[in-house]
């Protein structure tokens, strides 16, 4: 069971497909504060979406092309254990990012990317035989610059670029386990954090303002199970809640010209649904699948990350060899339909990711 346990937890990182909107990119592994002995992890990501709509009439008529460009992730987790009852992690990843650039129709020239990277210290307590908690901090770091063409702003290119920032918050969470059945179940709570931004903006030629714009990350809660449910089989999944409600772009100078509207945003929280199995196949080789579906909220889309809801499918398999364990995986998602505040319908869309993970108990 135990090569089946690890490399079903590992799935959870190999894969980073577009979600809440196309933000959320994956965030900290803290199954790997349950990994026996020391443990570090390279994980490495890729990400090809194909998200494109048809414009109504009124916009000309034709398609968008292909507004999302792909992604590349890499993250590293260290977990060291200082006593019997103390372990101590070490988190670096990027959890959120947006890569919007149209080439086609009226919205030609709008673009926009956000750029994060995320440094988590973590430590765990094992409070009695099956409970343990943790707790840390993490540090985000974001920048984002965008770009809207004059066909959209009904006067002249509108141009934003901020400074890097960076923002505390924390974690907090919970576990219970009963390793004869390979069973755990946690519950994680991440704090929300608000960067304030230093913004450069300007309406070309005619206007330019630097500004503080303040943008909120989300706050999230996540519930992980896995149990094992045969001789060598693993059930597993989680259900996650994200605030993405509170997400959204308003520098001062686009506000005030526009009359108060927003660059993007986001209407609605997330729910993130996920259940696989694992099964062991030999004592050095495992595979597992899984399916995650995301709940869709209706809406009006932000053209920035035009998408509601997903439903995915990934794949993969775990390969250990004295203390090494390499661990591949492929997930095909088919994203969510959206309208925009425009009438641009985004219908069919979908994104497939790879990803690796080597780990090394030591």
């Amino acid at each position: 069971m135990k090569n089946v346990l690890a490399s079903s937890i590992a799935l959870l990182t190999t894969t980073s497909l577009a979600s809440a909107g196309g933000l959320d990119r994956g965030g900290n592994a803290y199954s790997v504060l349950f990994e026996e002995g020391n443990y570090v992890q390279l994980s490495f990501a890729s990400t090809v979406p194909d998200v494109s709509g048809d414009y109504p009439a009124a916009l000309g008529g034709g398609s968008t092309d292909n507004m999302a460009e792909g992604y590349f992730n890499a993250g590293f987790a260290l977990k060291y254990g200082v006593t019997d009852q103390i372990d101590l992690a070490l988190f670096i990843n990027q959890p959120y990012g947006a890569d919007a650039n149209y080439t086609g129709g009226v919205y030609t020239g709008l673009a926009a990317e956000w750029d994060t990277t995320q440094i988590a210290a973590v430590a765990k307590y094992q409070a009695a035989e099956r409970v343990s908690v943790y707790g840390g901090v993490r540090a985000i770091q974001s920048e984002a610059s965008i770009n809207i063409p004059a066909t959209l702003t009904g006067a002249v290119e509108y141009t934003a670029e901020t400074e890097s920032n960076t923002q505390f918050g924390y974690v907090l969470g919970a576990a219970y386990e009963i390793p004869d059945i390979a069973l755990r179940v946690s519950l994680t709570y991440e704090s929300g954090v608000t960067h304030d931004f230093d913004t450069a903006e300007a309406f070309v030629g005619a206007s330019a303002l630097d500004s503080v714009t303040d943008i909120e990350l989300p706050q999230s809660l996540a519930l992980d199970f896995q149990t094992g449910i045969a001789a060598g089989t693993l059930l597993f999944g989680s259900v996650k809640w994200t605030e993405w409600s509170v997400w959204e772009v308003r520098p001062a100078l686009y506000e005030g010209a526009t009359g108060g509207d927003r660059v993007t945003g986001i209407d609605d929280d997330v729910i993130t649904y996920r259940v696989g199995l694992g099964r062991q196949i030999n004592d050095e080789l495992s595979v597992f699948g899984r399916i995650t579906y995301e709940t869709d909220n209706g809406g009006e889309a932000s053209r920035l990350a035009p998408t509601d809801g997903s439903t995915s499918v990934g794949i993969g398999g775990s390969y250990a060899i004295d203390d090494w364990k390499i661990t591949g995986g492929v997930e095909y998602a088919m994203l969510g339909d959206a309208t925009d505040g425009s009438g641009v319908e985004f219908t069919d869309n979908s994104a497939v990711g790879f990803g690796v993970t080597v780990g090394y108990s030591f």
